[in-house]
């Protein structure tokens, strides 16, 4: 299943129809533990000591994540969060979902004297959890853990997570919980990081939404905003293009994207609550193979900027003492056309509400370059 891994025997103390625990050992692994959730046709690996994240998923034999240049899963204690550049998150980097926040979750934030504050993505994907539990019964198999994201004297924040697919199905639901454990207020960005390469990104895939407005990020990505919602082939050198989005739902905010290959055979739907995550960024770096070759469909509280901005902006959520926030996801994985054209169908619904407004510049409060 990973040529680069020595997996380890079961923890036979450990195991549950459905769900396995190993140890991956050597190399940048560390001792890294996973869990192996196997619900009879898609199974996925839960990495519970880098923060609940989903490391890869295979699907009726079909490996659904990307290739990542860093040789993963990647032990936290190998990643550099806070060198000087503030991009040391990106030596752990090779997970199909992990989320970024809590404190912070965009690009890395310097003081006026050029020190790094927050660094890239933030702190939660390289945490491990506790309080790991499985639920296993006739209708869902899930994966529960608590990642706390503490300091003394600093902010205390928790996020609850219950990773579950239900037997034989083609979908995964994360249900994650985020709290303040202080006595004083807080406050918290959470960004779902969500990556596919192929077989879903190739040459002619498309990515599908419901727009309502769409910005590009940076003044490159202006450039080809005509073609934001088209991929390339791999191409060496390839400068990443961002476009942050509001989107559009239903009454009760439930809103839904979709990646699909060029055949239009195969993809992948995000639904989620647009009250909950009311911010969306598509990510197209769309690099060489070996430079990692990728697309990232990223629902958010907030857009991943640098937190000052956010902050000025009022895109950073404030929790009292004791306060909690829920937020829900499910990545359902197409197979077919007929499935592809469901999705097609009720994105296409949603935008009847009101036709896409989409700028072909920068815009003022949306990113540094505005």
């Amino acid at each position: 299943m990973n040529d680069q891994t020595d997996i380890s025997a079961p923890d036979v103390t450990d195991l549950a129809t459905g769900v396995t625990r190993r140890v991956l050992k050597g190399g940048l692994h560390g001792s890294m533990e996973i869990i192996e959730v196997d619900n009879g046709r898609m199974k996925f690996w839960l990495l519970p000591e880098r923060g609940m994240n989903i490391w890869k998923v295979w699907l009726d034999d079909i490996e659904i994540g990307w290739q990542s240049p860093v040789r993963g899963p990647v032990h936290p204690q190998h990643v550099p969060l806070h060198e000087e550049s503030g991009l040391g998150w990106l030596a752990g980097f090779d997970e199909l979902l992990c989320r970024c926040g809590l404190e912070s979750n965009g690009a890395p934030d310097f003081d006026q004297a050029g020190k790094l504050k927050y660094p890239l993505h933030g702190r939660i994907a390289n945490l491990p959890a506790h309080s790991i539990k499985t639920e296993i019964n006739d209708s869902e198999i899930g994966v529960q853990g608590q990642v706390d994201e503490a300091r003394f004297k600093g902010q205390k924040l928790s996020l609850f997570s219950s990773v579950s697919t239900k037997p034989g199905s083609c979908e995964i639901i994360i249900r994650d919980r985020v709290s303040n454990l202080s006595a004083l207020p807080g406050e918290f960005q959470l960004l779902y990081h969500i990556n596919f390469g192929p077989p879903l990104l190739e040459e002619g895939a498309r990515f599908l939404a419901p727009v309502k407005t769409l910005v590009p990020r940076t003044r490159h990505a202006a450039n080809s905003v005509a073609q934001w919602s088209a991929f390339s082939a791999p191409q060496a050198g390839f400068e990443e293009q961002v476009y942050f989005m509001e989107l559009l739902g239903d009454e009760s905010g439930l809103s839904q994207v979709l990646l699909k290959n060029k055949a239009g055979t195969m993809g992948v739907s995000i639904h989620f609550n647009l009250i909950q995550l009311p911010c969306f960024t598509l990510w197209k770096d769309t690099a060489a193979m070996q430079d990692g070759y990728v697309t990232g469909l990223e629902p958010g509280t907030n857009y991943p900027n640098p937190r000052n901005h956010e902050q000025a902006e009022g895109r950073v959520q404030n929790l009292h003492p004791g306060e909690m926030r829920e937020f829900e996801l499910r990545l359902e994985f197409h197979v077919d056309a007929q499935s592809i054209n469901l999705a097609e169908q009720k994105i296409a619904r949603f935008q009847r509400a009101q036709p896409s407004q989409i700028h072909t510049t920068v815009q003022p409060g949306w990113s540094i370059e505005g």
